[in-house]
């Protein structure tokens, strides 16, 4: 017969200060949703439409044997020397996009920036820019983003001598600004008050050590 052992079990309020940040520790190691950052691709996904990006996609392959297109963003965070975002893209100017930028976040003045720089940049080259953005590298950060800056001139025109550089560090300064969209939403996500929220909702238990029961 086997023998039967009981072991008590605590909820996390129940618990005692080292106890209490193992199971936070817990909950961080392998807790996260692996889609947590999504709430911050869609919002970079409409600033990106706003600024005249393109984003490229890519096909994923679903456990149901379906697919679906992903954009290509990706990031590595958050505490490594090389750590970083960027994305793949074709970028043309978009009529209106500093009036916009600032209608949808009225607040950050960095997109706001970016904004009237590649309006002044197009404005320039009489609104002929195009660009494109091509991941390239095992890491991903801004400088893993290899840029082509071109004019579409009807009569062949050469771009102006900043063109190249002012587009090129606006996409690698946007890529920054997502990185630190997430960045802050990692470090809210993983704050003791969201992780003890998380941890209380889903009714986790744990032993007296702050291990993880069953």
């Amino acid at each position: 017969m086997p023998d039967i052992i009981e072991i008590p079990v605590y909820r996390l309020n129940e618990l005692c200060g080292d106890a209490k940040d193992k199971a936070r520790a817990w909950y961080r190691e392998g807790g996260f949703d692996h889609d947590w950052y999504d709430a911050v691709f869609e919002d970079f996904q409409r600033v990106a439409e706003i600024l005249g990006l393109n984003l490229k996609t890519r096909t994923v392959r679903l456990m149901g044997g379906g697919t679906r297109q992903d954009p290509c963003i990706w990031f590595r965070g958050f505490w490594s020397q090389g750590d970083g975002a960027c994305f793949e893209t074709f970028y043309a100017y978009r009529k209106g996009a500093p009036r916009r930028i600032r209608e949808y976040a009225p607040q950050d003045t960095e997109l706001h920036r970016i904004a009237d720089a590649l309006q002044a940049v197009q404005r320039r080259n009489f609104y002929q820019l195009r660009a494109e953005a091509t991941h390239r590298g095992h890491y991903y950060h801004e400088y893993c983003m290899a840029i082509s800056v071109e004019r579409d001139s009807p009569s062949w025109q050469d771009m102006t001598a900043d063109a190249e550089d002012t587009v090129s560090e606006a996409l690698r300064d946007l890529a920054r600004w997502l990185y630190r969209q997430l960045e802050r939403e990692y470090d809210y996500l993983s704050s003791d008050e969201v992780v003890d929220e998380t941890i209380i909702a889903n009714d986790y238990t744990f032993t007296d050590a702050g291990r993880r029961f069953g």
